[in-house]
């Protein structure tokens, strides 16, 4: 048992020295080529910086995403007169649907049950806000009832939300996101200044924490306005079909979604008077839906951004195998002395391997480094953060090590496989 566990040892031992002498090998070929190596790595260096940038560029969206959407309830029901996804509904008989109305939101929220909040919404133009001289434009206006702050969690960097009472009288109050304040105010305390807005002057109550740019159904609350709903209702009627009105339910938690989604049909077919028979003239859009639809965007996003890739990647590998064919052409002299004085075939396969995978990883290293460089870049001229992953890292290195040895094993082959005479022989 001793002499084989000391064979083994000793085996074990030779076979480190084989492959360290190898990789050194393969890092003086490297050394003593300098320019085909930097034209060998271009190409791994593409395909890795296309790959990883595309999987960061992704990634970054979609921690943003999910991050600009955590304070809202997935369960999170919005009605309307249009759908969140596909529908089986001709268009035609869809824009013929009418909008919700404010007295159908005053009766369902004192008839719907296992219900925490109950909000009116309308989506409506850009409007620009002025204060004194200073002028915001292509400000995404938010007419919304007070119950909105507790539906969708705002945060606030100075002040507060119209209550219960403002929101009713249609007061001439508004919150304003964190960018339109500073630009607006700049440094200023913007608390109790009057904004003109619709030709009207507006009170500032609140100031929203800044959240960067992020998806809200396409805006972002730095540069929203908040008004209350019934003030937008006295400027656009409750028939304008330039708006979109939109009642918000957030059930309680852990209701059955099936169940309350039928009991909001319900009520609302019976309030507009719809026969049996006769289609929902409405849709009833669960968040976790749109949530969904992203979740599928993103990952057809990663699906093509590795087919695009993946043929910058095809082209490194070619390249590395080529340069390592011609690398064995050039040494075959080298190759047959080697083999002449003892060296196994093992020690050139290795020799030859370990130089492909040598030169795509470092290939992978630069083009990893390219990503970082600009992420770093654009994360600090954009008001969006690009993340390079660990786990892309990792992805990273390890495709450029696949892509050495899948490239290299050929040519590394072929070396081993030289009978030394002949490749003295072709040498000389």
């Amino acid at each position: 048992m001793e002499f084989y566990n000391n064979t083994n040892q000793r085996f074990m031992l030779v076979y480190f020295r084989l492959l360290s002498e190898s990789f050194r090998f393969a890092l003086n070929a490297l050394r003593n080529n300098k320019l085909r190596t930097l034209l060998s790595l271009l190409g791994v260096t593409i395909g890795i910086f296309s790959i990883i940038a595309v999987l960061a560029a992704v990634d970054s969206l979609d921690r943003k995403i999910t991050k600009d959407l955590s304070t809202l309830d997935k369960n999170t029901i919005y009605l309307m007169k249009m759908s969140f996804g596909p529908s089986e509904i001709p268009q035609w008989k869809r824009e013929q649907f009418p909008n919700v109305k404010y007295d159908e939101y005053i009766y369902l929220k004192g008839a719907m049950t296992n219900t925490d909040q109950v909000g009116y919404q309308i989506f409506t133009n850009r409007e620009s806000i002025k204060y004194e001289s200073n002028t915001v434009t292509n400000v995404n206006i938010v007419p919304v009832s007070h119950e909105f702050i507790d539906i969708q969690g705002l945060e606030f960097e100075d002040g507060r939300f119209y209550n219960e009472s403002e929101a009713n009288s249609a007061a001439p109050v508004t919150v304003i996101g964190y960018e339109i304040a500073k630009s607006l105010f700049e440094d200023a305390e913007p608390i109790g200044k009057k904004v003109r807005l619709y030709g009207q002057r507006f009170t500032v109550i609140g100031v929203l924490k800044k959240k960067g740019s992020g998806l809200s159904f396409g805006n972002n609350n730095d540069t929203s306005a908040f008004i209350p709903v019934n003030f937008a209702r006295q400027i656009f009627g409750d028939n304008n079909n330039s708006v979109v009105n939109v009642i918000i339910f957030k059930p309680q938690s852990g209701v059955d979604m099936g169940a309350y989604k039928a009991e909001i049909s319900q009520k609302l077919r019976n309030f507009r008077g719809l026969k049996a028979g006769e289609i929902d003239n409405f849709f009833i859009n669960v968040f976790s839906g749109l949530t969904d639809m992203i979740d599928g965007i993103i990952s057809q996003m990663n699906i093509v951004g590795w087919i695009i890739s993946g043929f910058s990647l095809l082209v490194g590998g070619f390249g590395i195998a080529n340069i390592m064919f011609v690398s064995v052409k050039e040494r075959t002299n080298l190759i047959g002395i080697q083999k002449s004085l003892g060296a196994k075939n093992k020690f050139i396969l290795f020799q030859f391997l370990f130089e492909a995978i040598i030169l795509s990883v470092i290939g992978g290293i630069v083009g990893l480094l390219m990503v970082w460089i600009i992420a770093m870049v654009l994360t600090k001229a954009l008001d969006f953060e690009f993340v390079l992953g660990m786990g892309n890292i990792l992805l990273g290195t390890g495709l450029a090590a696949v892509i050495g040895l899948i490239s290299g094993i050929l040519p590394a082959i072929s070396a081993s496989k030289l009978d030394p005479v002949e490749a003295i022989r072709t040498g000389m």
